[in-house]
Formats: C-alpha cells, sequence, structure tokens
C-alpha cells in the first residue's frame, strides 16, 4: 500500500517577484544596487545590466508604469524577507483563553481548587473565563454568582485583573480575567541565613597580639639586679 502522506499546514508565502527573464514588459526604470536611478532602459538592456554585474534583475513595483526594477541578489533577497517574517510570526502574541465553570454553592475545598486552576492560568499568561452555572430556583439569586466572581477576582488581584464584568446571559453568568504584568513571574527571595551572618576576624589577626611570659618577666629581673650590683 502506498503511504499517506502527512498534513501539514500551509506556511504563509512571501509573494514571488518577476525577475530576470520572467520580466515581460518592454522597458523598465532601472535602480542600481545602491539605489541610485539609472533611468527608463529596455528590458533587455536592464538584464544584461544586471548580468554584467553578476546578479539579478528583480521587479519591484509591477504597478507603475513603466515598471521598477532594480540589480539586486535575489538569493539574498528572498532569504532576507523568509527572516523578516519568521521574526514577525515570533512576535505575534497568541492569545489562549482558559474556562472555569462554578456552582453558586460550591464548597470551600472545590472553590480552593478551582481557584488554584484560575492561578496556574494567570501564571501561564492565559485569560481566564469564570462561569457560573445556575439552575432551578437558582436564578432567582443572580447575587450570589456576582458576589462569588468578585470575591475570586480580589483573591487573584496580584496576578489578575477583571477585562470583562459579570454579566448574565440565560442560566450563565461569566467574567473574564487576565493576566496582570506581575502574572508569572518569579519572586526573588533572600536566603534565611544571609541576615544571620555575623562578619569575624581571621584566627590570624588575633594570634599576631603581642603576648608576655613568665620566662620574659623572670630573665628582665635578673638583668635589672646584675645592673644593680
Amino acid at each position: 500500500m502506498r503511504p499517506r502522506r502527512r498534513y501539514e499546514p500551509a506556511r504563509p508565502s512571501i509573494p514571488h517577484a518577476r525577475i530576470n527573464d520572467g520580466i515581460r514588459a518592454p522597458s523598465v526604470r532601472l535602480i542600481d544596487t545602491d539605489g541610485s536611478q539609472i533611468g527608463i532602459k529596455t528590458t533587455d538592456e536592464a538584464r544584461e545590466y544586471a548580468y554584467a554585474k553578476n546578479l539579478d534583475l528583480v521587479e519591484i513595483a509591477a504597478t507603475a508604469d513603466p515598471p521598477v526594477c532594480r540589480v539586486m541578489d535575489y538569493g539574498k533577497y528572498r532569504y532576507a524577507e523568509e527572516q523578516k517574517a519568521k521574526l514577525a510570526r515570533k512576535h505575534q502574541q497568541q492569545i489562549h483563553i482558559k474556562e472555569i465553570k462554578l456552582r453558586p454553592k460550591i464548597g470551600v475545598h472545590d472553590y480552593e481548587t478551582k481557584k488554584g486552576h484560575v492561578v496556574r492560568f494567570l501564571k501561564q499568561k492565559a485569560k481566564v473565563k469564570v462561569t457560573i452555572m445556575f439552575r432551578g430556583r437558582e436564578t432567582t439569586h443572580p447575587e450570589r454568582g456576582r458576589d462569588l466572581l468578585m470575591r475570586l477576582a480580589e483573591d487573584v488581584q496580584e496576578i489578575g485583573m477583571i477585562e470583562s464584568q459579570p454579566l448574565l446571559e440565560g442560566r450563565n453568568m461569566t467574567m473574564v480575567l487576565g493576566p496582570t504584568k506581575n502574572a508569572g513571574e518569579k519572586v526573588k527571595t533572600e536566603p534565611e541565613h544571609a541576615s544571620e551572618k555575623v562578619k569575624t576576624e581571621p584566627e590570624e589577626k588575633k594570634s599576631k597580639s603581642p603576648t608576655v611570659t613568665k620566662e620574659v618577666v623572670a630573665e628582665e629581673a635578673v638583668a635589672e639586679e646584675a645592673d644593680g650590683a
């Protein structure tokens, strides 16, 4: 059996410019490699000028009259354009939206668990859509759901802020939280023993202090008696 080809998502392609023999206009406005304008030339003359420099003739403005062409290394030009497009895709910020569902009469343990999920999502720089689901006669007390949502927003206010206020839609009340600038940053803490460090002098310095022994004192006494005699 013939192996199936894997599906590969189409990458955004960079539009190809007409170059060299692909340029069909009878005459072009020619620009040199340094950006200076040479003037209007026939396409054949422009190609010969580019070939003499071992470069390509690239059409950069096809809609102009006559079309504008530039002398350049088309391979390097294509590589530079691909790198620019790659860098632009890298800096595009992707917004992820997570969803957490709660009940108005949620227990303390379940609330802490759900709040932990919200904190984890916000630290991942994702938005969180919090939904309160009402059932039966719970819809007659929407203020309970609003109070629960505001309580959650207050508990995570250091890393999350309200982007969409609580809104009641049918039997559900939703609120959207977005990450703050501090979300996901690690807090630097000093080690506990850092404040307990005490500067002590080296033992060598302490040993340099002069000491008087009994033998030295006895020798000085004998010397004084000899001088007196």
